[in-house]
């Protein structure tokens, strides 16, 4: 478990208007060399270890053949307060997916649904057809990390997927405003002006991953490191995946 805290004279989901307090951290400091390291070895880790905000799932997804160029549409729950604050014109997983559509006619676009969208899609019946108007192919049952090594682009609004792409090495594409935007990493559809200094994937990681946060084992009832919670979060998912291959 992850937690923050944030001056609310500064609100984190709102950087338009408001400097967040990471926002400030990631501009003013100089990490140490250390820090550095540990935060490739860090996200080196977690890349082996297959770990994504979602749950693993055992839906295996192949690249297509004959495509040089792939690019994985990530969307979002649109009530999201990250969306609401910090979304600037562009709010709605449609027009985002129309956007790219039209602006990368030549690539073979992948369309990953958020996960709770998704679930609503199929329990009230409700087909990908209008998405498939705009996209190549919608990997709703497909998790991220099957499908993040395999594209070349990752186009989001403000999704933390965008920020799991950049750990992944691809080429990432931001159409409203996030935490790891404006740094020099992504492409910005809105500029963020007010971040002018250009950092590095690894300070980002430094920053938004060690310095920002706090941790909080749920097993010990303390506060822990960063790389005993990956470590648990790694058990927990194989946890799941050997009591789903049992129930199977």
């Amino acid at each position: 478990m992850t937690f923050t805290l944030e001056n609310l004279q500064t609100p984190l989901l709102e950087p338009s208007l408001f400097r967040s307090d990471l926002e400030g951290l990631l501009h003013d400091t100089h990490f140490p060399t250390d820090m550095l390291l540990r935060a490739v070895t860090f996200r080196r880790s977690l890349v082996m270890a297959g770990l994504t905000r979602c749950t693993r799932s055992d839906t295996l997804w192949r690249r297509p053949v004959n495509h040089d160029r792939v690019i994985l549409v990530v969307g979002q729950a649109e009530n999201d307060a990250s969306l609401k604050l910090g979304g600037d014109s562009l709010r709605c997983n449609l027009v985002l997916l129309k956007a790219v559509c039209q602006a990368h006619a030549d690539a073979y676009i992948v369309y990953k649904p958020h996960p709770e969208v998704w679930a609503r899609m199929q329990a009230q019946g409700h087909a990908a057809n209008n998405l498939l108007l705009w996209c190549d192919e919608c990997a709703g049952d497909v998790p991220l990390s099957q499908l993040l090594p395999k594209v070349n682009e990752v186009h989001v609004m403000n999704s933390l997927a965008g920020f799991e792409a950049l750990m992944r090495g691809k080429k990432v594409s931001c159409y409203a405003q996030s935490f790891y935007s404006g740094w020099g990493l992504t492409n910005d559809v809105v500029p963020m002006a007010q971040r002018s200094r250009p950092i590095s994937l690894d300070e980002l990681v430094a920053g938004a991953m060690f310095s920002y946060p706090r941790y909080m084992s749920r097993l010990a009832g303390r506060m822990g490191h960063r790389d005993m919670a990956r470590s648990q979060v790694h058990n927990a998912q194989n946890d799941l995946s050997l009591l789903s291959a049992a129930l199977n």
